[in-house]
């Protein structure tokens, strides 16, 4: 209790609040920015540690990383542009509530899940940090293939329309995934000669091209000025809310836990947990042929879980070291630069320290409501401006971010390149979103199935040797049979006798 005490007052002091307020302004401002996500805002932020204490540095990232992930939402709801990897889960969900006059209400749901599976998610966090964490160090490259391809079956799910146009829509993301150099044998993949495209595809200016650059090509086409949605009244952004929220109270428990335990398992991080949860949640949905016309249900979810598996990421990465996303890859390195060396005896000499990082995230995701609620309605009057005005500025922003990546032209061109691609897939009703997820996951496949194949001796049946890996493996295979054989049986009682 003494530690506890300790920490609270540490946390509680003047100085690390102020510094605590000005990074969850900070991380409002890049979330909000299209290619600036959660893990660029901590980047941007380690100089200024340097010259702080231990538990006001680590304060400040948790703040900046909790109000960065939810500003991601705001661009994708207003201008169907994610400001982080996190909100494209849900992104052209919150856009069709924006379409119908919902844009408030759907930044309003967005706010309060992601409060709520924070909070869930620094429950978790402070109170199962080694036991959850043990659970994840048993996952070798066989579990992490067959989780990557459950992520990979959410993206058909997810898709809208189709299932064979999302089914083509994930291979092109794949191959996409597939340019670079061969992780295993070294051999360039599809780089026609080129040294820049033999570092791969990297994911940001990918996403920034796919989602934003051919919303702008749409605009050109286009003879829009101003976006048509009908005003809503000043204070909408909580009505009805409680409403949505006790009648998808299930979902948002379910949406917390899967983003908490996602979050544990090292390298998925929170755009990996959106997607599973929001696909879940269409699959157990029963008004599943609303989503993507702008239903709550799946904002429910993947809100909630995306803001969880925050502080879940900081299990493996506090109790073992591992970085849990690759915010956290960051964030150990300021453990180490402070003194805080990661690993179970950080418990034992410093637990102040540790107890603090813990209220830190509750205090942050608290602060998240009056932050969140301003940065809101100030967003509000984005769709007011001119298109003609606005796409010019986002272009600009879109350039930024790409060039940003790793400071070069290359990510430009990439994000010009695949803009274009997804301007004429989704023209010709090709989803967009099973072709992110096939670029985020196809990496992760390849490295996990390589590695295991070659520590199998080309022995497949070694995929199902462990307890987890053979249920991962026969929940993945069964969600891949299903649909044919529900396809067939539909075929046979059709035929007539």
């Amino acid at each position: 209790m003494e530690n506890v005490l300790n920490a609270f007052a540490l946390i509680t002091d003047p100085y690390t609040l102020g510094v605590m307020l000005l990074a969850s302004l900070f991380g409002l401002f890049v979330g909000a920015i299209p290619g600036l996500t959660a893990t660029m805002a901590t980047a941007l932020l380690i100089p200024f540690t340097f010259f702080m204490d231990p538990v006001p540095a680590i304060a400040a990232i948790v703040a900046t990383v909790a109000t960065a992930i939810f500003a991601g939402d705001i661009p994708g709801a207003l201008l169907r542009i994610p400001g982080t990897p996190a909100s494209a889960a849900y992104c052209d969900e919150t856009y069709a509530m924006t379409k119908k006059g919902l844009a408030e209400r759907a930044l309003g749901i967005a706010l309060v899940t992601s409060i709520i599976g924070g909070l869930t998610g620094s429950i978790v966090l402070s109170m199962s940090a080694p036991v959850l964490a043990e659970f994840a160090i048993q996952f070798s490259s066989y579990e992490y293939f067959w989780l990557a391809c459950l992520g990979l079956s959410c993206a058909v799910i997810i898709s809208t329309g189709s299932t064979l146009k999302g089914f083509v829509s994930l291979l092109i993301g794949l191959f996409i995934a597939t340019i670079g150099i061969d992780g295993t044998a070294g051999h360039p993949r599809f780089t026609f000669g080129s040294v820049e495209l033999m570092g791969g595809i990297s994911f940001i200016p990918a996403m920034i091209g796919m989602f934003a650059i051919s919303e702008v090509l749409r605009y050109v086409a286009s003879n829009r000025t101003v976006i048509e949605v009908p005003q809503q009244p000043v204070g909408s952004v909580f009505k009805g809310l409680g409403a949505i929220l006790y009648k998808y109270k299930i979902n948002i428990f379910r949406g917390s836990s899967i983003g908490a335990v996602v979050g544990i398992l090292p390298g998925a991080g929170a755009d990996i947990a959106a997607w599973i949860t929001y696909a879940i949640s269409k699959k157990r949905s029963k008004e599943r042929e609303k989503f993507g016309t702008g239903h709550p249900e799946g904002l429910v979810d993947a809100g909630a879980a995306n803001n969880a598996s925050l502080a879940g990421a900081w299990v493996p990465a506090i109790v073992f070291g591992i970085p849990g996303d690759s915010i956290t890859a960051i964030v150990i390195g300021v453990l180490y630069m402070k003194g805080m060396n990661p690993g179970p005896m950080v418990f034992i000499e410093r637990p102040e320290l540790i107890y603090a990082v813990f209220i830190a995230f509750f205090m942050a995701n608290l602060a998240l409501l009056p932050l969140g609620y301003g940065a809101i309605k100030l967003s509000r009057q984005i769709l007011k401006i001119p298109r003609n005005v606005l796409m010019p500025v986002i272009l600009v922003f879109c350039m930024v971010g790409a060039f940003a990546i790793n400071n070069t032209v290359f990510g430009i061109t990439v994000m010009l390149v695949l803009g274009v691609i997804a301007y004429l897939m989704e023209e010709n009703g090709y989803p967009v979103a099973p072709a992110i997820l096939g670029i985020v996951l196809g990496g992760m496949i390849e490295d996990n199935f390589m590695a295991s194949m070659i520590k199998a001796d080309g022995n497949f049946l070694e995929f199902f040797s462990r307890p987890i890996a053979a249920t991962l493996g026969v929940v993945t295979i069964v969600l891949w049979i299903t649909p044919l054989l529900v396809m067939l049986f539909k075929k046979k009682s059709n035929q007539p006798e």
